[in-house]
Protein backbone atom coordinates (compact mmCIF):
# COMPACT_ATOMS: atom_id res chain seq x y z
CA UNK A 1 0.00 0.00 0.00
CA UNK A 2 2.25 2.89 1.01
CA UNK A 3 6.18 2.83 0.83
CA UNK A 4 6.85 3.19 4.69
CA UNK A 5 9.91 1.44 6.55
CA UNK A 6 8.09 0.46 9.19
CA UNK A 7 10.37 -1.97 12.18
CA UNK A 8 9.16 -5.64 12.16
CA UNK A 9 6.41 -6.48 14.94
CA UNK A 10 7.40 -10.04 16.07
CA UNK A 11 4.46 -10.24 18.47
CA UNK A 12 2.04 -9.63 15.83
CA UNK A 13 3.82 -11.83 13.17
CA UNK A 14 3.71 -14.77 15.21
CA UNK A 15 0.10 -13.76 15.73
CA UNK A 16 -0.61 -14.02 11.87
CA UNK A 17 1.30 -17.31 11.76
CA UNK A 18 -0.79 -19.24 14.01
CA UNK A 19 -3.85 -17.72 12.19
CA UNK A 20 -2.26 -19.26 9.08
CA UNK A 21 -1.42 -22.14 10.86
CA UNK A 22 -4.78 -22.76 12.32
CA UNK A 23 -6.58 -22.44 8.66
CA UNK A 24 -4.55 -24.72 6.97
CA UNK A 25 -5.78 -27.63 9.86
CA UNK A 26 -9.25 -26.48 9.28
CA UNK A 27 -8.83 -26.35 5.39
CA UNK A 28 -7.25 -30.46 5.97
CA UNK A 29 -10.39 -31.39 8.31
CA UNK A 30 -13.02 -29.61 6.04
CA UNK A 31 -11.79 -30.39 2.42
CA UNK A 32 -10.77 -34.31 3.42
CA UNK A 33 -13.50 -36.74 2.19
CA UNK A 34 -12.42 -39.28 4.71
CA UNK A 35 -12.85 -37.53 7.51
CA UNK A 36 -16.11 -35.97 6.81
CA UNK A 37 -19.29 -36.99 7.40
CA UNK A 38 -21.76 -37.30 4.58
CA UNK A 39 -25.43 -38.55 5.30
CA UNK A 40 -27.47 -39.68 8.83
CA UNK A 41 -25.74 -40.62 11.80
CA UNK A 42 -27.36 -44.37 12.14
CA UNK A 43 -25.96 -45.15 15.54
CA UNK A 44 -27.55 -42.00 17.33
CA UNK A 45 -31.12 -42.53 15.38
CA UNK A 46 -31.11 -46.04 17.06
CA UNK A 47 -30.26 -45.15 20.35
CA UNK A 48 -32.98 -42.48 20.15
CA UNK A 49 -35.27 -45.08 18.98
CA UNK A 50 -34.00 -47.53 22.13
CA UNK A 51 -34.48 -44.42 24.46
CA UNK A 52 -37.93 -43.41 23.52
CA UNK A 53 -39.77 -47.56 23.76
CA UNK A 54 -37.55 -47.34 27.69
CA UNK A 55 -39.44 -43.95 27.59
CA UNK A 56 -42.79 -45.66 26.91
CA UNK A 57 -42.59 -48.77 29.09
CA UNK A 58 -41.96 -46.07 31.95
CA UNK A 59 -45.26 -44.51 31.27
CA UNK A 60 -47.21 -47.55 30.33
CA UNK A 61 -46.24 -48.66 34.15
CA UNK A 62 -46.72 -45.70 35.51
CA UNK A 63 -50.44 -45.17 34.79
CA UNK A 64 -50.68 -49.54 35.11
CA UNK A 65 -49.80 -48.34 38.88
CA UNK A 66 -52.43 -45.30 38.92
CA UNK A 67 -55.18 -47.60 37.78
CA UNK A 68 -54.33 -50.12 40.34
CA UNK A 69 -54.23 -47.57 43.07
CA UNK A 70 -57.96 -45.65 41.59
CA UNK A 71 -59.37 -49.13 42.04
CA UNK A 72 -58.09 -49.79 45.49
CA UNK A 73 -59.62 -46.44 46.69
CA UNK A 74 -62.67 -47.34 44.75
CA UNK A 75 -62.97 -50.56 47.11
CA UNK A 76 -62.44 -48.62 49.90
CA UNK A 77 -65.10 -45.95 49.13
CA UNK A 78 -67.54 -48.47 48.63
CA UNK A 79 -66.70 -50.57 52.38
CA UNK A 80 -67.05 -47.30 53.99
CA UNK A 81 -70.07 -46.36 52.44
CA UNK A 82 -71.73 -49.09 53.53
CA UNK A 83 -70.81 -49.49 56.97
CA UNK A 84 -72.24 -45.78 56.88
CA UNK A 85 -75.66 -46.98 55.65
CA UNK A 86 -75.27 -49.71 58.27
CA UNK A 87 -74.85 -47.17 61.42
CA UNK A 88 -77.84 -44.77 59.66
CA UNK A 89 -80.43 -47.79 59.77
CA UNK A 90 -79.71 -48.45 63.36
CA UNK A 91 -79.97 -45.12 64.75
CA UNK A 92 -82.77 -44.77 62.54
CA UNK A 93 -84.60 -47.86 64.22
CA UNK A 94 -83.14 -46.88 67.66
CA UNK A 95 -84.86 -43.86 67.32
CA UNK A 96 -87.83 -45.53 66.43
CA UNK A 97 -87.72 -47.24 69.59
CA UNK A 98 -87.39 -44.20 71.51
CA UNK A 99 -90.37 -42.40 70.31
CA UNK A 100 -92.09 -45.91 70.59
CA UNK A 101 -91.49 -46.03 74.15
CA UNK A 102 -91.28 -42.58 75.28
CA UNK A 103 -93.20 -40.17 73.03
CA UNK A 104 -96.60 -41.06 72.70
CA UNK A 105 -99.04 -38.64 71.75
CA UNK A 106 -101.34 -38.92 74.53
CA UNK A 107 -98.38 -37.38 76.39
CA UNK A 108 -97.75 -34.54 74.37
CA UNK A 109 -98.97 -30.62 75.79
CA UNK A 110 -101.58 -30.13 72.20
CA UNK A 111 -102.79 -33.73 72.25
CA UNK A 112 -105.91 -31.82 73.30
CA UNK A 113 -106.29 -30.12 70.22
CA UNK A 114 -106.53 -33.30 68.09
CA UNK A 115 -107.72 -36.18 70.32
CA UNK A 116 -110.34 -38.30 68.81
CA UNK A 117 -112.16 -38.33 71.83
CA UNK A 118 -112.57 -34.44 72.67
CA UNK A 119 -116.01 -34.38 72.09
CA UNK A 120 -116.79 -37.37 74.05
CA UNK A 121 -114.94 -35.94 76.88
CA UNK A 122 -116.19 -32.73 76.42
CA UNK A 123 -119.20 -30.70 78.65
CA UNK A 124 -122.17 -29.57 76.97
CA UNK A 125 -122.33 -25.73 75.84
CA UNK A 126 -125.48 -24.61 77.84
CA UNK A 127 -126.12 -26.51 81.29
CA UNK A 128 -128.31 -23.74 82.60
CA UNK A 129 -129.00 -20.62 82.10
CA UNK A 130 -126.83 -18.66 84.46
CA UNK A 131 -123.88 -20.82 82.46
CA UNK A 132 -121.16 -18.62 83.02
CA UNK A 133 -119.58 -19.98 79.83
CA UNK A 134 -122.52 -18.46 77.83
CA UNK A 135 -120.86 -15.27 76.63
CA UNK A 136 -121.98 -12.82 74.24
CA UNK A 137 -120.15 -14.71 71.61
CA UNK A 138 -121.23 -18.28 72.73
CA UNK A 139 -124.35 -18.26 70.65
CA UNK A 140 -126.20 -19.82 73.22
CA UNK A 141 -128.00 -17.01 74.90
CA UNK A 142 -130.08 -14.12 73.28
CA UNK A 143 -131.39 -10.97 74.45
CA UNK A 144 -134.83 -11.56 73.80
CA UNK A 145 -134.67 -14.69 75.45
CA UNK A 146 -135.53 -13.11 79.19
CA UNK A 147 -138.37 -13.52 81.12
CA UNK A 148 -138.81 -10.60 82.70
CA UNK A 149 -139.43 -8.44 79.84
CA UNK A 150 -142.84 -6.95 81.74
CA UNK A 151 -140.88 -5.77 84.49
CA UNK A 152 -138.37 -4.28 82.61
CA UNK A 153 -140.46 -2.54 80.70
CA UNK A 154 -142.53 -1.09 83.50
CA UNK A 155 -139.39 -0.19 85.08
CA UNK A 156 -138.02 1.57 81.73
CA UNK A 157 -141.68 3.56 81.28
CA UNK A 158 -141.05 4.64 85.01
CA UNK A 159 -137.27 5.94 84.59
CA UNK A 160 -138.65 7.92 81.57
CA UNK A 161 -141.25 9.61 83.59
CA UNK A 162 -139.26 10.35 86.32
CA UNK A 163 -135.99 11.89 83.50
CA UNK A 164 -139.09 14.18 81.53
CA UNK A 165 -139.85 15.60 85.24
CA UNK A 166 -136.06 16.31 86.05
CA UNK A 167 -135.57 17.92 82.60
CA UNK A 168 -138.46 19.89 83.29
CA UNK A 169 -137.83 21.22 86.42
CA UNK A 170 -134.04 21.85 85.03
CA UNK A 171 -135.58 23.81 81.98
CA UNK A 172 -137.44 25.71 84.29
CA UNK A 173 -134.65 26.59 86.40
CA UNK A 174 -132.44 27.78 83.79
CA UNK A 175 -134.96 30.23 82.82
CA UNK A 176 -135.10 31.55 86.26
CA UNK A 177 -131.29 31.86 86.43
CA UNK A 178 -131.48 33.66 82.46
CA UNK A 179 -133.70 36.08 83.87
CA UNK A 180 -131.98 36.98 86.87
CA UNK A 181 -128.62 37.00 84.96
CA UNK A 182 -130.07 39.66 82.26
CA UNK A 183 -131.48 41.51 84.99
CA UNK A 184 -128.15 42.04 87.00
CA UNK A 185 -126.28 42.69 83.51
CA UNK A 186 -128.98 45.21 82.80
CA UNK A 187 -128.45 47.06 86.22
CA UNK A 188 -124.65 46.79 86.01
CA UNK A 189 -124.22 48.41 82.50
CA UNK A 190 -126.46 51.06 83.92
CA UNK A 191 -123.65 51.61 86.66
CA UNK A 192 -120.63 51.48 84.77
CA UNK A 193 -122.55 54.16 82.14
CA UNK A 194 -122.85 55.99 85.00
CA UNK A 195 -119.03 55.42 86.06
CA UNK A 196 -118.04 56.44 82.78
CA UNK A 197 -120.18 59.84 82.59
CA UNK A 198 -118.21 60.83 86.04
CA UNK A 199 -114.79 59.47 84.73
CA UNK A 200 -115.10 61.44 81.87
CA UNK A 201 -116.14 64.49 83.45
CA UNK A 202 -113.38 63.99 86.41
CA UNK A 203 -110.66 63.82 83.29
CA UNK A 204 -112.11 66.66 81.36
CA UNK A 205 -111.52 68.55 84.54
CA UNK A 206 -108.44 67.50 85.26
CA UNK A 207 -107.07 68.05 81.33
CA UNK A 208 -108.39 71.65 82.04
CA UNK A 209 -106.22 71.89 84.90
CA UNK A 210 -103.20 70.53 83.60
CA UNK A 211 -103.59 72.94 80.62
CA UNK A 212 -104.22 75.71 82.99
CA UNK A 213 -100.84 75.31 84.72
CA UNK A 214 -98.90 74.03 81.48
CA UNK A 215 -100.11 77.57 80.22
CA UNK A 216 -98.82 79.19 83.83
CA UNK A 217 -95.29 77.68 83.98
CA UNK A 218 -94.63 78.88 80.00
CA UNK A 219 -95.43 81.77 80.98
CA UNK A 220 -92.98 81.66 83.67
CA UNK A 221 -90.30 80.22 81.32
CA UNK A 222 -90.36 82.49 78.79
CA UNK A 223 -90.16 85.77 81.03
CA UNK A 224 -87.06 83.86 83.16
CA UNK A 225 -85.25 82.90 79.30
CA UNK A 226 -85.82 86.50 78.21
CA UNK A 227 -84.42 88.27 81.73
CA UNK A 228 -81.56 85.70 80.93
CA UNK A 229 -80.96 86.46 77.50
CA UNK A 230 -81.06 90.43 78.72
CA UNK A 231 -78.67 89.54 81.08
CA UNK A 232 -76.25 87.52 78.74
CA UNK A 233 -76.61 90.24 76.42
CA UNK A 234 -75.17 93.02 79.05
CA UNK A 235 -72.58 90.29 79.82
CA UNK A 236 -71.40 90.28 76.93
CA UNK A 237 -71.31 94.05 76.08
CA UNK A 238 -69.36 94.58 79.23
CA UNK A 239 -66.78 92.11 78.43
CA UNK A 240 -66.45 93.54 74.17
CA UNK A 241 -65.82 96.77 76.31
CA UNK A 242 -63.31 95.50 78.72
CA UNK A 243 -61.20 94.06 75.65
CA UNK A 244 -61.20 96.79 73.67
CA UNK A 245 -59.77 99.15 76.70
CA UNK A 246 -57.79 96.28 76.91
CA UNK A 247 -56.63 96.37 73.57
CA UNK A 248 -56.37 99.98 73.07
CA UNK A 249 -54.57 100.85 76.11
CA UNK A 250 -52.78 97.78 76.37
CA UNK A 251 -48.64 96.53 75.41
CA UNK A 252 -50.03 94.65 72.44
CA UNK A 253 -51.04 97.88 70.32
CA UNK A 254 -49.05 100.26 72.33
CA UNK A 255 -45.58 98.14 71.38
CA UNK A 256 -43.65 98.44 74.19
CA UNK A 257 -40.32 96.60 73.62
CA UNK A 258 -40.05 96.50 77.78
CA UNK A 259 -42.27 93.94 77.72
CA UNK A 260 -40.36 91.55 75.06
CA UNK A 261 -36.80 91.19 77.82
CA UNK A 262 -36.64 87.60 79.05
CA UNK A 263 -35.94 87.38 82.61
CA UNK A 264 -32.87 85.28 81.45
CA UNK A 265 -30.47 87.94 80.54
CA UNK A 266 -30.69 91.07 78.18
CA UNK A 267 -29.59 89.09 75.12
CA UNK A 268 -33.33 86.63 75.39
CA UNK A 269 -36.99 87.83 74.22
CA UNK A 270 -40.10 86.38 74.89
CA UNK A 271 -41.37 85.34 72.03
CA UNK A 272 -44.74 85.96 72.17
CA UNK A 273 -44.38 89.46 73.03
CA UNK A 274 -41.56 90.24 70.79
CA UNK A 275 -41.55 93.37 68.94
CA UNK A 276 -39.06 93.64 66.10
CA UNK A 277 -35.45 94.21 66.31
CA UNK A 278 -33.13 97.56 67.54
CA UNK A 279 -31.82 99.41 64.64
CA UNK A 280 -28.74 98.13 66.11
CA UNK A 281 -29.53 94.65 65.60
CA UNK A 282 -31.14 95.36 61.90
CA UNK A 283 -27.60 97.19 61.40
CA UNK A 284 -25.38 93.74 62.83
CA UNK A 285 -27.86 91.59 60.43
CA UNK A 286 -26.72 93.48 57.65
CA UNK A 287 -23.12 93.61 58.25
CA UNK A 288 -23.15 89.52 58.80
CA UNK A 289 -24.97 89.51 55.05
CA UNK A 290 -22.73 91.42 53.78
CA UNK A 291 -19.57 89.26 55.00
CA UNK A 292 -21.74 86.22 53.82
CA UNK A 293 -21.60 87.55 50.22
CA UNK A 294 -18.04 88.47 50.09
CA UNK A 295 -17.99 84.60 51.43
CA UNK A 296 -19.90 83.13 48.51
CA UNK A 297 -18.12 85.12 46.08
CA UNK A 298 -14.99 84.02 47.30
CA UNK A 299 -15.89 80.57 47.35
CA UNK A 300 -17.49 80.77 43.87
CA UNK A 301 -14.05 81.66 42.51
CA UNK A 302 -12.20 78.60 43.74
CA UNK A 303 -14.53 76.91 42.06
CA UNK A 304 -14.14 78.25 38.98
CA UNK A 305 -10.58 77.88 39.25
CA UNK A 306 -10.77 74.16 40.14
CA UNK A 307 -13.18 73.93 36.94
CA UNK A 308 -10.90 75.08 34.73
CA UNK A 309 -7.94 73.18 36.38
CA UNK A 310 -10.11 69.53 36.37
CA UNK A 311 -11.38 70.59 32.52
CA UNK A 312 -7.30 71.54 31.07
CA UNK A 313 -7.01 67.84 33.05
CA UNK A 314 -9.51 66.61 30.83
CA UNK A 315 -8.21 67.61 27.66
CA UNK A 316 -4.44 66.46 28.32
CA UNK A 317 -5.95 62.96 29.15
CA UNK A 318 -7.84 63.10 25.90
CA UNK A 319 -4.80 64.03 23.79
CA UNK A 320 -2.99 60.97 25.58
CA UNK A 321 -5.74 58.60 24.94
CA UNK A 322 -5.89 59.97 21.59
CA UNK A 323 -1.84 59.29 21.24
CA UNK A 324 -2.28 55.71 23.05
CA UNK A 325 -5.27 54.79 20.73
CA UNK A 326 -3.24 55.95 17.49
CA UNK A 327 -0.61 53.16 18.79
CA UNK A 328 -2.72 50.32 19.48
CA UNK A 329 -3.80 50.57 16.15
CA UNK A 330 -0.22 50.93 14.46
CA UNK A 331 0.89 47.74 16.32
CA UNK A 332 -2.08 45.99 15.82
CA UNK A 333 -2.34 46.42 11.50
CA UNK A 334 2.18 45.49 12.35
CA UNK A 335 0.22 42.29 14.35
CA UNK A 336 -2.16 41.27 11.25
CA UNK A 337 1.01 41.63 8.48
CA UNK A 338 2.97 39.31 10.43
CA UNK A 339 0.24 36.96 10.73
CA UNK A 340 -0.18 37.12 6.68
CA UNK A 341 2.93 36.08 5.92
CA UNK A 342 3.23 33.50 8.63
CA UNK A 343 0.01 31.96 7.03
CA UNK A 344 1.72 32.38 3.45
CA UNK A 345 4.58 30.37 4.58
CA UNK A 346 2.92 27.50 6.34
CA UNK A 347 0.10 27.16 2.93
CA UNK A 348 3.48 27.03 0.81
CA UNK A 349 5.14 24.23 3.17
CA UNK A 350 1.88 22.54 3.43
CA UNK A 351 1.19 22.30 -0.31
CA UNK A 352 4.92 21.02 -0.89
CA UNK A 353 3.97 18.40 1.79
CA UNK A 354 1.13 17.70 -0.16
CA UNK A 355 2.84 17.08 -3.62
CA UNK A 356 5.53 15.27 -1.82
CA UNK A 357 3.36 12.55 -0.38
CA UNK A 358 1.28 12.26 -3.97
CA UNK A 359 4.31 12.15 -5.90
CA UNK A 360 6.56 10.07 -3.40
CA UNK A 361 4.44 8.26 -1.20
CA UNK A 362 1.14 7.21 -2.93
CA UNK A 363 2.96 5.55 -5.74
CA UNK A 364 1.28 2.05 -5.24
CA UNK A 365 -1.59 1.32 -7.01
CA UNK A 366 -3.59 -2.15 -6.53
CA UNK A 367 -3.27 -5.11 -8.66
CA UNK A 368 -4.97 -8.12 -10.34
CA UNK A 369 -3.16 -9.89 -7.73
CA UNK A 370 -4.87 -8.40 -4.85
CA UNK A 371 -8.34 -8.65 -6.39
CA UNK A 372 -7.84 -13.03 -6.98
CA UNK A 373 -6.89 -13.20 -2.86
CA UNK A 374 -10.58 -12.89 -1.91
CA UNK A 375 -13.27 -15.95 -1.84
CA UNK A 376 -9.97 -18.67 -1.22
CA UNK A 377 -10.38 -19.09 2.78
CA UNK A 378 -12.64 -21.25 4.75
CA UNK A 379 -14.17 -18.00 6.19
Amino acid sequence: MYKLDLPVDYKEAAAIERRRRMEEERKSRIFNAKCRTIGVDMQAIGQQVTDKKQQEDYERKRELAFANDAVRNDKISQLIEKRQEADMRELNRAMNEFRMMHQQPDSRREFDLYDPDYLKKDKPARVSDDDPRCGVSSLQKFEGEDLNSKARRKYQQEQLREWSTEQKEERDQAERNQKTADRLYELKMKELDQRAMELANAEEDCRRAINMATKDYNNALARERDERERLKKQQELDDNMTEIANHVFGDVLTENPAVAQSAFGPHRVIPDRWKGMTPAQIEDVRRQQELQRQEKERADQEEKLRQAEWERQQNANARAGLLLEREMERKRRELERQQAEENRRLAKEQKGHLEFLDKEVYTNPPTASYFMQFNTSTR
